[in-house]
């Protein structure tokens, strides 16, 4: 018996190993200032990450097997003028870079030439006068800025091509009819210039990728976004009564619009919260009062695959994790013992849910989450302008940043296991590679310059200060 139990010890921590197992390491001497972006041709499964200081950035190329294939630097431009990595496009082998001034003004197209061991940069002047920048998508051979123009109906889209031009696209959504969260008509500059802080700016969109874990911070916002086959899809939340879903066609510019009905609730608008997230054609919804709780599945037709419901009185019996409350006033972890506290908590937050595709099952969270409490030394520096000086924003990463997207808030929430059609599973979750990665993460603090990308498995970069090592780990769900 203790030689079995010796055994299953050891192949337990062989198993563990590979799931973090290091696939690439890379001495790399590297001055203050750093920031790394990361370019994926999907095709070929193939990754090059630009790791930046303050004079030079490092082109690391790498194979589907995350071998280090070629690298070259380049003198990193004007620091003063252009400050974030905001995306790249695919020529041929080649990838270009793109950066920008804050303001999105100033465009810089930088092409790493691998074969040549040359640069070649374009500048690139934009007028966004009457316009507001919502985001920015990379589609392999494409850079795209969307905008949306002041006081109309319409987006324009910039198209940055795979030989370093571009082309301004208006898309015109005068036939649609948006809504602001009060139910007054408004048009779609006012639905963006609506102030939903302290939780969500004027003039955001949240970038969501549905193909990796999405935390709750970015799905309880009203405004998302998320790329598939070819398009842009919008969603908008604004309003409890119904999602409204945009697509923009990035192929011919073309524009439809869904309207998806909440679930019903006989309730004051002002005590009902509600939200979504899209993912392989299917809109998961969520509706809540402060003693009902909804979640749907329905398809892009409106049509009802799934609903479950849970009451002040009524179990949650379609989750498979505990419900659980961390951060706020009492700090910590603690688990909440029935449905009514879960109902009356996530909907006086502010409400999300995410849906996850693993091998086989949907995992889904719900919950709800709180804007970030700042601390007294972040309040006092953002009185004097101080916290941007303090804090790099010139590189986002959305799935690095969901790992501590839950810094200084208050968090419930909880997890169901569904199948394709939306029948729930019972049984326990089994672990993902984002929950190895967030607790190698805890573990390991004197790393910087992370980056996170997914190809046949997920990706975790990062530079050891003390080695002066740049390392690629490998995790699997």
């Amino acid at each position: 018996m203790i030689k079995q139990i010796f055994i299953g010890f050891w192949f337990l921590i062989g198993l563990t190993a590979f799931s973090q197992e290091i696939v690439s390491t890379l001495p790399l001497n590297l001055k203050k200032n750093r920031d790394v972006f990361q370019t994926v041709n999907s095709d070929k499964k193939e990754v090059t990450l630009f790791i930046s200081d303050k004079t030079n950035v490092k082109a690391i190329q790498f194979d589907e097997k995350t071998q280090v294939i070629d690298s070259m630097s380049a003198e990193r431009p004007n620091t003063k003028t252009y400050t974030n990595m905001i995306g790249y496009n695919l020529s041929d082998k080649n990838t270009r870079l793109f950066w920008s001034s804050n303001d999105y003004k100033n465009i810089l197209s930088q092409l790493y030439d691998f074969k040549s061991r040359k640069t070649e940069t374009k500048e690139f002047s934009l007028n966004l006068k009457d316009e507001k920048v919502l985001q920015k998508f990379s589609e392999n051979d494409f850079f795209y800025v969307l905008t949306v123009i002041k006081n109309s109906n319409n987006f324009k889209l910039y198209v940055f091509d795979n030989d370093g031009n571009y082309i301004e696209k208006v898309i015109n959504l005068r036939l649609f009819t948006f809504y602001e969260s009060n139910n007054y008509i408004s048009d779609l500059y006012g639905v963006f210039r609506e102030n939903l802080l302290p939780f969500e700016a004027p003039f955001s969109l949240e970038l969501i990728n549905s193909e990796n874990p999405s935390s709750l911070t970015a799905a309880a916002k009203k405004r998302k976004c998320y790329q598939e086959d070819k398009k842009i899809i919008i969603t908008l939340d604004t309003n409890s009564e119904f999602t409204q879903i945009i697509t923009i066609d990035l192929k011919d510019f073309t524009t439809t619009e869904k309207r998806i009905k909440t679930s019903n609730i006989e309730e004051e608008r002002i005590f009902v919260n509600s939200n979504s997230f899209y993912s392989k054609s299917r809109l998961y919804q969520i509706k809540s009062s402060p003693k009902l709780f909804y979640f749907t599945i329905k398809d892009l037709e409106g049509n009802l695959v799934k609903e479950y419901v849970a009451t002040s009185t009524q179990p949650i019996d379609f989750k498979n994790s505990e419900v659980s409350q961390q951060g706020g006033e009492f700090g910590g972890k603690r688990v909440l013992e029935n449905s009514s506290q879960f109902i009356r908590k996530l909907n006086n937050l502010k409400a999300g849910i995410t849906s996850y595709t693993t091998a086989t099952n949907n995992v889904v969270t719900f919950g709800g989450v709180s804007a970030a409490q700042q601390t007294g030394l972040q309040a006092g520096l953002g009185q004097f302008g101080l916290i941007g000086a303090l804090v790099s924003i010139a590189v986002y990463n959305p799935t690095l940043d969901s790992f501590n997207s839950y810094a200084n808030r208050k968090v419930v929430k909880t997890e169901g296991l569904f199948d394709a059609n939306g029948n729930h599973i019972k049984g326990d979750l089994e672990p993902l590679a984002f929950d190895k990665i967030r607790d190698f993460l805890e573990k390991n603090k004197d790393f910087s310059s992370q980056t996170l990308f997914k190809t046949d498995a997920y990706y975790l970069g990062y530079y050891d200060n003390k080695a002066k090592e740049y390392i690629v780990r490998k995790f699997i769900d």
